[in-house]
C-alpha cells in the first residue's frame, strides 16, 4: 500500500509539473494537485488530517528552505534589515490581528477565543511559497522582494509567542511565569550555543571535513547542521524553521556559504515538494461544497484585508509600486497558520466548522499564491503611478561603493558589460519605459524613474556612489541632469558622455572635466576611462 502510494505520488507529479511547466507555471501547483489525487484515490484525507508524523516531514522542507534563506544572510545583511523585519514586520502582525479580531468577534459574533486564534492564524503567509518562487526568479534580491522577506521572517520569529499564547490558552496548570520563564531560558540557551559554536567551532570543524575531500562528508556536515539545529530549537520550544535560519546565518559567516548552498538545493526542493503534497492531501472537497460561499467569500476578504494593511504599513517607507508588490506577494495565508489550527483543534480551542472551514481557505489561498507572483509586473504597472515606478534589481539598503549609469539604452548596456566582466557592482537609471521592461526582465539592476529628480537618485544611494556614468541623448536635459548630480557628488566622480563639442563645452562651464564625445568613443576612450574608474 505504502510503495504503491509513494510511486504513484511520484509519477502523478512528474506528469503534473511537465504539463504546468509548458505554461511557465510553478511546481507548486503541481504538488498540491498531486496530493489531492492521491488522498482521494486511496482514502487518505481522514488519516492525513490528523497524522502528525507526516506533517513533521513534510515541515522540514520548509526547515530546508529557510535554511538555504539564512545562507544569503549574514548578521551585518540582517541589521540593515532591521526596520523591515522588526518594524514592518511587527506592525503587520499586530494590526492584522486587531482587525481580523475586531470584525471577527465584533461583528460577525464568533466567539472570543475562536476568534483570537483566527486572527493569529490570518495574519501569517506563506514563507515555503514566497520565498520559493522569489528564489528560483532571482526576485528576492529585489526591492519587493528584501520586503517581502523581512516580514516573512518577522512572522517566522512571531511563530514562537503565537505558540506561547496557544499553550497559555489550553493549559490550566502551569502559570504565566513558569511559562515565560521557559521560553526566556530556552531562547538564551539556543542562540547562545548556536553563537558559541558559530564563533568558535564552525570554521574550524568545516576545514577539517574540507580536508577529507569527501563530498559525503561535506553533505553529511551540511545536513546535520540544518537538521541538528532545527531539533535543537524544537526541543527548546521554538519552531523547526527558526533554528535551521539561525545555522544558515551562521554559515554565512564563513566561506563556506556557497558550497553548502549548492549542496543543499537538491534535499530542500524535494523536502518542500513533500509540504505541498501534504498541503493539497488536506482539500476536503465536501466541506468546499458545503461552504462554497463562505469560503469564496472569506478567501476574498482576507486577501483584499492583507493587501491593504500590508500596502499602507509598505507604503509609509517605500514608493507605490514597491508596495503593491510587497502586499500583493503577502496576500495569502500560510503554512504555520496550518500547524496554528491544527494545535488549536487539538486543545480543543476552535470548533470543528471554523477549522476546517480555515483550513479549506488557507489551502487555496497558497493554490492561487503562484498566479498572484506571477503577475506582480503587470498589476503594479496598471496601479501605480507613473512616477512611482521607481523599482529596483537589488536592495538599496546594500548599494555601497557602486557605479550609477543613468541611461540604459545600448551604450548603457555595453558599459554595464565592462562591469559584469569585472564582477563590480552597478546599478542602471533608465526613463524610456520599453528599455525598463527588457533591462527588467533579464534581471538587470534597473530602476525606472526620472534621474533629474533628487528622489529617484536617492533610491540609488547616490551619495555612497564610486562614480556616476551620464549617457543619455537629450542635450537639454544632460547639462541640467550635470548640474543637479554636481550637488550630490564631488566632479570627480561623474563621467559624462555627449554628442558634440559644443555639448562638451556646455558641460565644462559645470566644472566637470571627465567627458568623452561619441565619436571618439570608438577609441574605447570611453571603456578605459570607466576601467580606471574600477
Amino acid at each position: 500500500m505504502l510503495l504503491s502510494i509513494i510511486v504513484s505520488a511520484i509519477f502523478i507529479s512528474l506528469m503534473a509539473n511537465i504539463f504546468l511547466k509548458r505554461f511557465d507555471l510553478p511546481t507548486i501547483i503541481g504538488y498540491i494537485f498531486t496530493g489531492t489525487v492521491i488522498t482521494y484515490s486511496f482514502g487518505l484525507h481522514d488519516d492525513v488530517i490528523h497524522n502528525h508524523d507526516l506533517k513533521e516531514i513534510a515541515e522540514f522542507g520548509v526547515v530546508f528552505l529557510m535554511f538555504t534563506i539564512g545562507l544569503e544572510f549574514s548578521i551585518e545583511h540582517l541589521k540593515k534589515m532591521k526596520n523591515e523585519v522588526f518594524v514592518t514586520g511587527s506592525l503587520q502582525i499586530i494590526i492584522t490581528t486587531l482587525v481580523v479580531y475586531g470584525i471577527s468577534y465584533f461583528l460577525l459574533g464568533i466567539e472570543n477565543q475562536t476568534s483570537f486564534i483566527i486572527a493569529l492564524a490570518i495574519s501569517l503567509s506563506s514563507t515555503a511559497i514566497v520565498l520559493k518562487t522569489f528564489n528560483e526568479t532571482g526576485e528576492i534580491n529585489r526591492r519587493y522582494g528584501q520586503r517581502s522577506l523581512g516580514i516573512l521572517i518577522m512572522q517566522d520569529i512571531a511563530v514562537i509567542p503565537i505558540l506561547l499564547i496557544i499553550g497559555l490558552m489550553s493549559n490550566d496548570t502551569q502559570n504565566i511565569q513558569t511559562i515565560l520563564l521557559n521560553m526566556f531560558i530556552g531562547g538564551f540557551l539556543l542562540l547562545g550555543f548556536l553563537w558559541i559554536f558559530g564563533r568558535f567551532l564552525l570554521e574550524p570543524f568545516f576545514t577539517q571535513i574540507t580536508k577529507t575531500r569527501s563530498d559525503e562528508l561535506f553533505i553529511g556536515t551540511i545536513l546535520f547542521l540544518a537538521i541538528g539545529a532545527s531539533y535543537l530549537a524544537h526541543i527548546l520550544g521554538f519552531s523547526y524553521s527558526l533554528g535551521a535560519f539561525i545555522a544558515g546565518m551562521l554559515i554565512a559567516e564563513t566561506k563556506y556559504k556557497h558550497q553548502a548552498e549548492a549542496e543543499l538545493v537538491p534535499f530542500r526542493d524535494i523536502l518542500l515538494g513533500i509540504f505541498f503534497v501534504t498541503v493539497g492531501m488536506q482539500i476536503d472537497f465536501s466541506l468546499i461544497f458545503e461552504y462554497l460561499h463562505i469560503i469564496a467569500i472569506l478567501l476574498l476578504s482576507v486577501m483584499l484585508l492583507k493587501f491593504t494593511i500590508i500596502f499602507f504599513i509598505v507604503k509609509r517607507n517605500d514608493n507605490r509600486r514597491v508596495s503593491i508588490k510587497t502586499a500583493m506577494s503577502l496576500v495569502q495565508v500560510g503554512e504555520f497558520s496550518l500547524a496554528l489550527l491544527e494545535l488549536a483543534r487539538t486543545n480543543s480551542l476552535i470548533g470543528p466548522p471554523y477549522g476546517q472551514v480555515m483550513i479549506v481557505t488557507i489551502v487555496i489561498s497558497m493554490i492561487l499564491t503562484p498566479f498572484i507572483l506571477k503577475n506582480l509586473t503587470p498589476v503594479a504597472d496598471k496601479l501605480a503611478n507613473r512616477d512611482d515606478n521607481v523599482e529596483l534589481a537589488v536592495d538599496s539598503a546594500l548599494l555601497e561603493d557602486h557605479t550609477i549609469i543613468i541611461g540604459f539604452g545600448e551604450f548603457g548596456r555595453s558599459i554595464a558589460e565592462i562591469f559584469k566582466k569585472n564582477s563590480e557592482l552597478y546599478v542602471a537609471i533608465e526613463s524610456n519605459i520599453d528599455n525598463f521592461h527588457k533591462a527588467y526582465k533579464e534581471n538587470e539592476p534597473v530602476i525606472f524613474g526620472n534621474a533629474v529628480k533628487k528622489e529617484v537618485l536617492s533610491h540609488v544611494n547616490i551619495q555612497d556612489a564610486k562614480s556616476v556614468i551620464i549617457a543619455i541623448n537629450n542635450a537639454h536635459k544632460l547639462y541640467h541632469l550635470c548640474h543637479t548630480i554636481q550637488k550630490l557628488v564631488p566632479n570627480e566622480k561623474i563621467i559624462v558622455k555627449v554628442h558634440s563639442n559644443d555639448e562638451k563645452e556646455s558641460i565644462k562651464d559645470l566644472g566637470i572635466e571627465n567627458i568623452l564625445v561619441e565619436n571618439e568613443l570608438a577609441s574605447n576612450a570611453f571603456f578605459e576611462l570607466v576601467k580606471n574608474k574600477l
